[in-house]
């Protein structure tokens, strides 16, 4: 089964280059209000339920909201697979995290 790649929020930059590593799935689309952590903690907790230890997360859009989805799928998963724009696509980083590491 393919992976699936959560963007953090649907804006108008070109996602294309990251399906390659699997479905695009947006997280949030739009305008976010940056102190509405609560909100943005439900909805990446109702979209990331469907998440596999095997998909991506590409960080984009505000600070804290990428720390909540990164956040959110490193305690379902015990890792964080992020996929980073760099040059013009998108480059594979991953952090497994183990009891040990803390």
């Amino acid at each position: 089964m393919k992976s699936k790649v959560f963007v953090v929020n649907k804006s108008a930059h070109d996602f294309s280059d990251a399906e390659r590593y699997g479905k695009l799935v947006f997280i949030t689309e739009g305008r976010l209000n940056r102190f509405n952590i609560n909100d943005m903690h439900r909805q990446a907790s109702e979209v990331l339920k469907q998440s596999k230890p095997t998909d991506f997360i590409v960080p984009c859009s505000l600070n804290v909201l990428n720390s909540i989805v990164c956040s959110t799928f490193a305690v379902l998963h015990h890792r964080l697979n992020l996929l980073l724009f760099k040059e013009g696509g998108y480059v594979e980083r991953n952090i497994v995290f183990n009891n040990q590491d803390v």
